[in-house]
């Protein structure tokens, strides 16, 4: 189906943490859309993207280097001219427990460096490239900023508490900076993905930590993934889904469409 009335070819498009997962297919998405996509990312090489329709550029970045995301931002007008929608979609989950009476101070307790981590990449990596991003927006008047979320931010999740407190923080970002950028016709809104398909980042270290401070094997983990009791429409998300409400939302069919976090879990809750 034609993608024309998103009114979206032309437009370029950040995508940072665009190389696997969910901001793949989101990248993907706008490409599909015709959009000029510029995925920023830690990967060493850019990722295999369609360029069918749309016009694609890598940038290595770490999104917790100012100057590294000013320079992105900058290669990113240089190249295209310009900026209309920022996807702030980069995060990192590294599971660990506040208290493990288990093993005290141990491998899976969480600890000042886990800490730092998660928050620099989660919430300064979101602030640097909303800034720099909202700089060129705020100049023009118009644009798109899309900060990923997640339902965890609104739910909390055992184990995995700084990821969630992260992304309840982008929540209040979201609200507090479309108050502020609304003013000069900049639209900021967030998408919070629930249980998603599988990808190259549910990796062993991953698993093995998050079934830890759950007190399950690796084993029970995965074969909860296929579970989906809490979720009304009784399945797993596809990443295409959040893709497709990212594109949505950075078009101008969301005009209207500001300082809210949208919910692509299928209904789940925890009742």
């Amino acid at each position: 189906m034609s993608n024309s009335w998103l009114e979206l070819e032309g437009k370029t498009v950040i995508v940072t943490g665009g190389a696997s997962g969910i901001g793949k297919a989101v990248a993907q998405g706008y490409l599909d859309a015709g959009a000029n996509v510029v995925v920023s990312d830690m990967a060493p090489e850019a990722p295999e993207m369609n360029e069918e329709c749309g016009k694609f550029h890598y940038v290595k970045t770490d999104v917790t280097n100012a100057a590294q995301v000013e320079a992105m931002v900058q290669e990113t007008v240089a190249t295209f001219g310009t900026v209309d929608v920022l996807v702030n979609n980069a995060g990192i989950n590294i599971p660990r427990l506040l208290v493990d009476k288990k093993d005290p101070k141990g491998q899976y307790e969480l600890d000042e460096q886990v800490w730092d981590k998660v928050c620099n990449v989660n919430l300064k990596g979101v602030f640097f490239a909303a800034q720099a991003v909202g700089r060129v927006l705020v100049e023009k008047g118009e644009g798109v900023i899309i900060n990923m979320s997640s339902e965890s931010g609104l739910e909390g999740s055992e184990g995995q508490s700084v990821y969630a407190a992260t992304k309840n923080a982008v929540n209040s970002l979201t609200r507090s900076w479309a108050k502020e950028l609304g003013k000069q016709g900049v639209r900021v809104v967030g998408v919070a993905p629930g249980i998603m398909e599988a990808t190259g980042l549910r990796t062993l270290a991953y698993e093995s930590a998050l079934a830890y401070t759950r007190g399950i094997t690796v084993d029970d983990l995965r074969a909860g993934y296929s579970k989906t009791s809490t979720t009304p429409l009784g399945r797993s998300g596809k990443l295409s889904e959040v893709g497709d409400m990212c594109v949505f939302l950075g078009s101008k069919r969301a005009s209207y469409v500001h300082g809210i976090t949208v919910n692509v879990a299928g209904g789940k809750t925890r009742g």
